[in-house]
C-alpha cells in the first residue's frame, strides 16, 4: 500500500485554491529553496552552499542510498514535551540538503529530544524521551513509537534488519533493553560490566556492540547477551562506536574530544583529537568518512577514512 506524503508545496498549493489539509497528515519538508517573484518555488543552485541547520545535533546516521547524512536534532531543551525535535538531511561535504526533514511542520509528527539513531532496512529508528520511534526512511513518514517501561536516559540505539533495536539506558539502572518489531521491551543487558552505556552497534556477525560513558570497554554481546568479547579504546567517556565493512571498531569519546580506531588483536589507536563533544557518530560507506555530531556545538565534524 502506498503512503501518502503531502509537502510543503502542495499544503501551499492546496491552501490558495481553498483547500485545507488535515492537521494529521504528516508533511515532509523540502531541500533548501524559496518561492520567486512569479510565485513559483527554486530549489537552491548549485553554485551555492549553505552549512549549518543543527540544533544540539546528539547524533546522526547515513542513508546509502539517498547519500545523503541525517542529523538528529534536539529543539529548545525543557521537560521533553515541547515536540519540537527535527531530522536535518546533511550533503557528504557538510553543506545543507533539507534543514527540516522531518519537523518541516509538526502535523502528524511527535518528535522530542531524539538521541541515538540508526537505519536498517528502509527504516529510521531513534530514541526519544521513553520511547522507540520509527519513520519511513524513503518519506520521513511516522511508522511506531513504542515506550520503553523502566528507560530513565534511552541512548544509543542499533536495529537488525527484521526491526528489532537495541537501546541502551545511560542513567541508572544501567541496562541495554530490547525492543521487538511488535513493540514487546525487555532487558537484554543489565550491570557490569556495562558503566553508564550509551553507543550500541551491530557487528557484522549480528552481535551487539556497546560502548561506555564511564570507562573505556568495547563490548559485544551475542543474540542471547553473553558478553563474548571486550576491546578497549584508547580514552574512556565513550559515546559513539562503529563497525565497518571489514569488521574495524571506531569509538567516539564526548568526554575527551577523540576518535579511536580498534582493529581485531591491536591495541586501539587514536586517529583524530581535539573533537569537543564527540557524540553519537555514523559511518558514510559511501565517501568512506566518519561524520560526528558535536552537541551543544551545533556543528558536524567529518574524519575522512
Amino acid at each position: 500500500m502506498k503512503r501518502l506524503v503531502i509537502s510543503a508545496s502542495t499544503t501551499l498549493f492546496l491552501s490558495l485554491l481553498g483547500v485545507q489539509a488535515s492537521a494529521q497528515d504528516f508533511v515532509a519538508g523540502e531541500p533548501i529553496g524559496t518561492v520567486n517573484e512569479s510565485g513559483v518555488r527554486m530549489q537552491m543552485s548549485d553554485n551555492v552552499k549553505v552549512y549549518g541547520s543543527f540544533h544540539f545535533s546528539e547524533s546522526c546516521t547515513f542513508d546509502p542510498q539517498k547519500n545523503l547524512v541525517l542529523a538528529m536534532n534536539n529543539g529548545n531543551r525543557g521537560d521533553g514535551t515541547e515536540n519540537d525535535g527535527f531530522v536535518s538531511l546533511i550533503n557528504p561535504d557538510g553543506s545543507v540538503h533539507t534543514p527540516k526533514w522531518i519537523g518541516a511542520t509538526r502535523d502528524g509528527l511527535e518528535l522530542h529530544h531524539p538521541l541515538g539513531s540508526a537505519v536498517s532496512n528502509g527504516v529510521l529508528y531513534t530514541v526519544d524521551v521513553g520511547y522507540v520511534r520509527s519513520f519511513d526512511l524513503e518519506s520521513g513518514q511516522p511508522l511506531n513509537a513504542f515506550p520503553v517501561e523502566g528507560g530513565t536516559l534511552l541512548n544509543g540505539i542499533a536495529a537488525t534488519a527484521d526491526g528489532t533495536v537495541y537501546a541502551s539506558n545511560t542513567r541508572a539502572p544501567e541496562r541495554i533493553y530490547k525492543v521487538s518489531p511488535s513493540g514487546e521491551t525487555s532487558i537484554f543487558a543489565e550491570g557490569a560490566p556495562l558503566a553508564a552505556p550509551n553507543g550500541v552497534a551491530m557487528d557484522l556477525d549480528g552481535n551487539i556492540v556497546v560502548v561506555n560513558v564511564g570507562d573505556n570497554a568495547v563490548i559485544t554481546y551475542n543474540p542471547d547477551g553473553e558478553v563474548i568479547n571486550t576491546e578497549y579504546s584508547a580514552e574512556g567517556g565513550n559515546d559513539g562506536i562503529i563497525v565497518t565493512e571489514d569488521g574495524t571498531k571506531y569509538t567516539s569519546s564526548v568526554r575527551f574530544g577523540s576518535v579511536s580506531k580498534i582493529v581485531l588483536g591491536e591495541d586501539a589507536e587514536v586517529i583524530a583529537t581535539g573533537i569537543p563533544s564527540a557524540a553519537s557518530m555514523c559511518y558514510d560507506s559511501v565517501q568512506k568518512q566518519l561524520v560526528i555530531p558535536l552537541n551543544g556545538n551545533f556543528a558536524l565534524a567529518f574524519i575522512k577514512l
